[in-house]
């Protein structure tokens, strides 16, 4: 209706002035309701291009949209795994600081497990002990083994250094039998040196090794108990929170609840039409007005354009995808931010809007090498840019009646 009246100022009125003044038709006379298309013909015809004309420029350069919703982040309440509640901390529409306990599971498994674990490392601790205690041994029978070598090398020479003297006082059959003895008690010391670097390798390498994988698993053992307590990743406050002692949660069925961050505000993401993927662009100056705060335009800028269209995803299933069911065209995701700091300030967050985005051509105007007639088109696609401007305050106006007593809401 406005560019309508705006257009018929430029065809309408001049063609009226004309009929009036130049022809001497007078309303009411030569000019009332039954002649008015022939005598106005030429005005008429001209204003309804006209208007056409200017909705679809305005409306292609300077998008809009009704499509916008003012998102906020939210945060699943689950647990990591399954469980029956044991104890909840907190109530619904409680505000929780971050890393504060909500609810603890029943960790009568964690709990055996970790006594295990414990057990597991002391045992450990108690053969370290064991082995220092058969090293001081094995130092004891090395010396032993030692000793009993040394007694039959001494023997063995004895016999041999007889043998030297007289060969008829010591048989050879003994000299050979005090050889394997001597013989025997080296092995059995080099069975006692082994059996010491077995014990040394054992305390210095084996049980730590055993006593760290026992401690790595008391750690793990720990964090699965530290599992059973689920708290707040992040200070925000807790909605649909409805647990109580003996439910039982499942990450994969049933969640929580929902925990609301105090850096929740996202900011606008607008759904624009499609046709407007070519002038869409990040940098984009934009306006918006919200049902929870009517009467107010905020100042927003482009921050983000979806290069995709979400109603054209396509995903594996077990079923053949039909295009038909893909027939409802889908909108430009668009991502807006205020474009000063305070400007969402009494805006609820989840609250409908309007948008409009506003193509500029400043610096391709600036530009030398620009002709005439590119020169004076985007002057124009910048300036029927008001329109749409003043369209936008006018909805902000009317939205309060519209909301509250056009729809009876």
């Amino acid at each position: 209706m406005l560019e309508f009246m705006i257009c018929s100022m430029l065809t309408i009125f001049p063609d009226f002035l004309f009929r009036r003044y130049v022809q001497g038709k007078r309303i009411g006379q030569e000019i009332n309701l039954y002649s008015m298309w022939f005598e106005l013909r030429w005005g008429i015809t001209a204003c309804v291009i006209l208007t056409i004309s200017l909705i679809t420029l305005i409306f292609y350069y300077h998008p809009s949209t009704t499509n916008v919703t003012a998102v906020f982040r939210t945060v699943t309440i689950l647990p990591e795994s399954n469980g029956r509640v044991a104890e909840v901390f907190v109530g619904t529409n409680e505000k929780v600081a971050a890393g504060a306990p909500l609810f603890r599971l029943d960790s009568t498994e964690q709990n055996a497990a970790l006594e295990t674990a414990r057990r597991r490392v002391s045992e450990i601790d108690a053969e370290t002990a064991v082995a220092t205690t058969e090293l001081a041994a094995a130092d004891g029978l090395i010396a032993q083994a030692e000793g009993a070598y040394q007694q039959a090398l001494d023997e063995l020479e004895t016999q041999v250094e007889l043998n030297k003297r007289n060969p008829n006082i010591v048989a050879r059959r003994e000299i050979e039998r005090r050889q394997v003895a001597a013989d025997a008690r080296k092995g059995a010391l080099a069975a006692a040196v082994s059996n010491k670097q077995t014990l040394e390798m054992k305390i210095a390498s084996l049980l730590p090794a055993q006593k760290a994988s026992a401690e790595a698993a008391l750690a793990q053992a720990q964090v699965e108990l530290d599992k059973t307590f689920v708290r707040a990743g992040t200070a925000g406050m807790v909605q649909q929170f409805a647990l109580r002692p003996g439910d039982v949660v499942n990450p994969m069925i049933r969640s929580a609840g929902i925990l609301i961050p105090d850096d929740r505000r996202i900011g606008l993401i607008a759904g624009f039409g499609q046709i407007e993927a070519q002038v869409m662009r990040p940098g984009m100056i934009a306006e918006a007005t919200c049902v929870g705060k009517p009467f107010t335009i905020i100042p927003m800028v482009v921050t983000e354009v979806q290069d995709v269209i979400a109603t054209g995803q396509i995903r594996p299933t077990d079923q053949l995808a039909d295009v038909q069911q893909m027939a409802r065209p889908g909108t430009l995701t668009t991502y807006l931010e205020p474009l000063f700091e305070g400007q969402f300030t009494g805006i609820p967050p989840g609250s409908s809007c309007i948008a409009n985005a506003y193509t500029s051509n400043h610096d391709e105007l600036q530009s030398p090498d620009i002709s005439t007639p590119r020169w004076f088109f985007l002057h124009m696609v910048d300036a029927v840019g008001l329109v749409h401007a003043m369209i936008l305050r006018l909805q902000a106006l009317l939205l309060p009646v519209q909301t509250l007593v056009l729809t009876g809401h």
